[in-house]
């Protein structure tokens, strides 16, 4: 997730967000969500390929060498079938996240703007 920082000489008067705080864009919330979903599809679009271990196997190599094969293969494939599910579930989160964000910061403008009307006064150019 991208977070707006302030710059490093302080921000003074440059309308940022107070020391301390952070500020997050919807935009940026979807976006990486989105790339979430697309590491995934990349991780399963070159997932271990079982077949490849095939060549490392006796009588081709000797036994020590294919069980090493063997295992790290077996090792890659617990890595795979773990990381595609967890940037899955991330993906979904951020998204939900991203909702969430959007819907509570339409709530906030609309009770401003319901603020301004129930409590603002009119004043006419002439009388200010």
């Amino acid at each position: 997730m991208q977070i707006d920082q302030l710059p490093a000489d302080g921000g003074a008067g440059s309308g940022a967000p107070a020391s301390g705080s952070l500020v997050a864009k919807a935009e940026s919330i979807n976006g990486n969500a989105n790339l979430l979903i697309e590491i995934a599809g990349f991780l399963h679009e070159g997932r271990p390929d079982a077949e490849l271990t095939t060549m490392a196997r006796e009588p081709r190599t000797p036994e020590d060498v294919a069980k090493q094969v063997a295992r790290f293969a077996g090792f890659a494939d617990d890595q795979y079938l773990d990381a595609v599910p967890l940037f899955t579930a991330l993906s979904t989160r951020l998204r939900t996240t991203g909702s969430d964000f959007v819907k509570i910061d339409d709530d906030t403008a609309q009770r401003f703007l319901d603020d301004v009307l129930r409590y603002g006064q009119y004043v006419a150019p002439e009388a200010r």
